[in-house]
């Protein structure tokens, strides 16, 4: 069943070739069709499969799309499941023979798959594990997502850039599920490295309380320790009540990723408070690209894609095409530095710097704003 899943994927949605000759192995890629192998859990069983095949139904849409601008693909996919066997899998000839393989998602999985990579001069995009060390010591391995500390640091200094002239406040909201902590230290200690005037209340706070930590000579901007959606609707009551009663004061609020899953409940306060979200991924509703494709995914597929804050299809898109892309023009040149392959991301930007002697690690962040005048800005940083 899983092995029909994965043939149905690659020749009914766009019936693409999925074999080689190990002969053209040599033959400079730029001159040839890209070879591309897809290593993840590909599969109907639990949360995982379904969110990578439509991952790699993303792939398959940028394949389709970059074959319009003249750039060939052969795709490969095999079901490397969470209690998969990778061995069997890289015992397949087809396996090193490619150009660029997408995997895996388990971390576990990570180093076996990396040294493979290296033995056969193979690119190695990992799309999802963060936990793993081997991208600092294989210079095959292109890792998108960053760790936590990396990130934090990243929204720290935009953070500082952005809102140096304002007067920051941090509010505690007695979560001790937080995972914020980190953020909101690492960001204490740049305010006071730059010699910044800092406020710091509580949730529970009474509201004159709360109204003594904000300036009326200079913005505000304000931090919470939680990501939480509860404690984000009081925080809301809290300044709806604040800016009610002082209307001279002016309020932003500097946010978590994780808000960009409630703008459901919370849209109008984040519009009225000018709220920045950062982010390493974000799909502009209301864009004309963000149509079209969803609109193919349905075409191809009979079904809309899986609503997650992050769409799995167009990160599989956006990674597909900026990698296969980039393979097309630069072959084993291609470092997948900002700008060098021409390609405005839906959703997920891409920007990797190598990491000392060891590969690649993408670096891109950006800030979603939600602006008073009810539109949605990203800020991209490369």
């Amino acid at each position: 069943m899983r092995r029909f899943l994965l043939y149905f994927l690659v020749l009914a949605a766009f019936s693409m070739t999925a074999a080689t000759s190990l002969a053209q192995t040599d033959k400079d890629m730029r001159q040839r069709e890209i070879r591309v192998g897809v290593m993840l859990p590909l599969h109907d069983i639990n949360g995982d499969g379904k969110r990578m095949v439509e991952y790699y139904r993303g792939v398959l849409m940028a394949c389709d799309s970059l074959k319009l601008n003249g750039v060939s693909t052969n795709i490969c996919a095999w079901n490397l499941a969470e209690d998969g066997d990778i061995s069997e899998v890289l015992s397949d000839p087809r396996a090193a023979d490619r150009d660029l393989i997408i995997g895996p998602l388990y971390t576990k999985q990570v180093k076996t798959l990396g040294d493979f990579a290296k033995a056969h001069d193979i690119r190695l995009l990992i799309p999802f594990s963060v936990s793993s060390t081997e991208v600092y010591d294989n210079g095959n391995i292109f890792q998108v997502y960053q760790n936590g500390n990396t990130l934090n640091e990243s929204y720290v200094y935009h953070f500082y850039q952005r809102f140096k002239d304002y007067h920051t406040i941090v509010v505690d909201c007695n979560d001790s599920t937080s995972t914020k902590g980190g953020f909101t230290s690492a960001l204490r200690r740049k305010l006071e490295q730059e010699s910044n005037v800092y406020s710091i209340t509580n949730l529970k706070s009474s509201e004159s309380m709360f109204r003594k930590c904000f300036s009326t000579s200079q913005p505000n901007v304000v931090v919470l320790n939680t990501s939480r959606s509860a404690e984000l609707s009081v925080a809301f009551a809290k300044l709806n009540g604040l800016v009610t009663s002082y209307p001279q004061i002016q309020v932003a609020m500097f946010g978590y990723p994780e808000w960009l899953q409630y703008t459901r409940s919370h849209l109008d306060n984040f519009y009225k408070f000018d709220v920045y979200v950062p982010s390493t991924y974000y799909m502009d509703p209301l864009s004309a690209r963000t149509a079209r494709l969803k609109q193919k995914y349905r075409w191809n597929f009979h079904q809309d894609m899986q609503n997650y804050p992050q769409r799995f299809a167009a990160a599989g898109f956006d990674h597909a095409y900026f990698f296969i892309r980039g393979l097309h023009l630069y072959g084993k040149k291609f470092s997948g530095a900002a700008g060098v392959v021409g390609y405005t991301p839906v959703q997920s930007p891409l920007h990797f710097e190598r990491i000392g002697n060891g590969g690649m690690q993408n670096r891109a962040t950006m800030l979603v704003h939600y602006m008073k005048e009810g539109r949605i800005e990203t800020i991209n940083y490369f």
